[in-house]
């Protein structure tokens, strides 16, 4: 909610360079067994080329890895093709419990909130300060042009 009384989605982050790679918004589901979570697509995940048979007796099937567009680490799989009874896996990412960390808040936030040093700085995070760099520049201009205003409207009154 917009009020901030209702519940922060959990951003899901890289356990190694806290890069945001989800959110509960983007839910698809977990697997204690496995200790995995699933969730939808996200653009902070890479996509491995070379699928190869999971070595998972439990749960066959050809799965790609999942991979942190920041650091590079190893967040997980996603399945390729499966057995019918996996099929609600498929196109998931399968993302392991222990190589992803939590917090409450939106992706977006989080940006922010990761310490600078330790996030490398890529494409995306500059596109994201170029942004809010432009978003800032037009409220400069705006209020510029208003100030301009108000002292000429002053001027105008003290000349009369």
């Amino acid at each position: 909610e917009e009020d901030g009384d209702g519940d922060a989605p959990a951003v899901f982050l890289c356990g190694k360079c806290r890069r945001p790679v989800g959110d509960s918004l983007s839910w698809a589901g977990s697997d204690e067994q496995l200790n995995q979570i699933m969730l939808k697509v996200h653009d902070n995940i890479v996509i491995g080329n070379e699928p190869y048979v999971s070595s998972t007796r439990k749960e066959p099937g050809l799965v790609v890895n999942l991979a942190c567009r920041g650091c590079g680490s190893t967040l997980g799989i996603m399945y390729t093709s499966t057995p019918k009874e996996l099929d609600f896996k498929r196109s998931y990412f399968c993302f392991g419990v222990e190589n992803i960390e939590y917090v409450l808040g939106s992706a977006d936030q989080q940006v922010a909130v990761v310490d600078s040093k330790d996030m490398p700085v890529t494409l995306e995070l500059q596109e994201i300060v170029e942004q809010q760099m432009i978003k800032i520049k037009a409220l400069a201009v705006t209020i510029g042009h208003r100030l301009m205003e108000i002292e000429l409207d002053l001027q105008t009154k003290s000349e009369s």
